[in-house]
């Protein structure tokens, strides 16, 4: 017979290995992506790639389609119309979404961080009624100082903020860290979403994977910008 044992406690947001885990979620804004994902669900998958270097209208492209679903075809649609699609690669606003204070269990090699999402500045309204009713859940890793996996999950299903009721939300994404330059990013991301209102039933559910990535800044000048400001102040000049 086995046991396993975790030690459970508070802990203030930004201090310890944790605030070591969040410098590396917060990439600059000069840094860019260049990416393929496959986007999936039961019925089609749809493999894109993006590069931010690409003319206007050439960005992001089809490259693979297979079988038809038209909600993923939807969320495809939304991700490749927004003004920065590889923005979605950078969790750059996890330390705002933490809060003050999380609940860590500790499970030896990896810290379960527990904690209520606070709205951050890129929530919408809609987004701020739906966090404020998830459970959300952080994986992390201390030694290395860097997050793993993100959870949200609503446990029983709500009345919408403008009727009808959210029955199903689950949504996870998983972090990998980039070589160069040691910044976190998001390498999966899942949605399991089902609302019902009167005669409809809305439904999402997919996972993305993004099975390669290429990480460049904007310009050299702004790459040895970054790099001169992660060197210790005692670095020789």
């Amino acid at each position: 017979m086995s046991f396993a044992l975790s030690l459970a406690f508070p802990l203030i947001v930004g201090t310890g290995p944790m605030d070591e885990a969040l410098r590396a979620t917060e990439a600059p804004d000069s840094l860019r992506a260049a990416f393929t994902v496959e986007m999936s669900s039961a019925k089609a998958s749809r493999t894109f790639t993006f590069d931010p270097r690409e003319p206007d209208g050439q960005r992001w492209r089809l490259v693979i389609a297979r079988g038809e679903d038209a909600d993923l075809d939807q969320a495809a649609a939304a991700w490749g119309a927004e003004a920065a699609p590889d923005g979605r690669l950078f969790p750059d606003d996890l330390r705002a979404s933490f809060g003050e204070t999380v609940f860590v269990d500790d499970m030896g090699p990896a810290w379960r961080l527990k904690f209520h999402h606070a709205p951050s500045a890129n929530d919408n309204a809609l987004d701020v009624w739906a966090t404020q009713r998830l459970q959300a859940e952080a994986w992390m890793e201390p030694m290395d100082g860097r997050f793993m996996r993100i959870d949200y999950t609503l446990p029983r299903p709500v009345r919408g903020p403008k009727g009808g009721r959210l029955t199903r939300f689950e949504q996870s994404y998983l972090l990998e860290t980039e070589p160069e330059w040691g910044l976190t990013y998001v390498s999966q991301f899942a949605l399991n979403f089902e609302a019902k209102a009167a005669f409809r039933t809305i439904r999402q559910n997919y996972t993305a994977v993004i099975t390669e990535a290429t990480f460049f800044f904007a310009s050299p000048e702004l790459e040895q910008h970054f790099v001169s400001a992660q060197l210790p102040e005692d670095w020789p000049r």
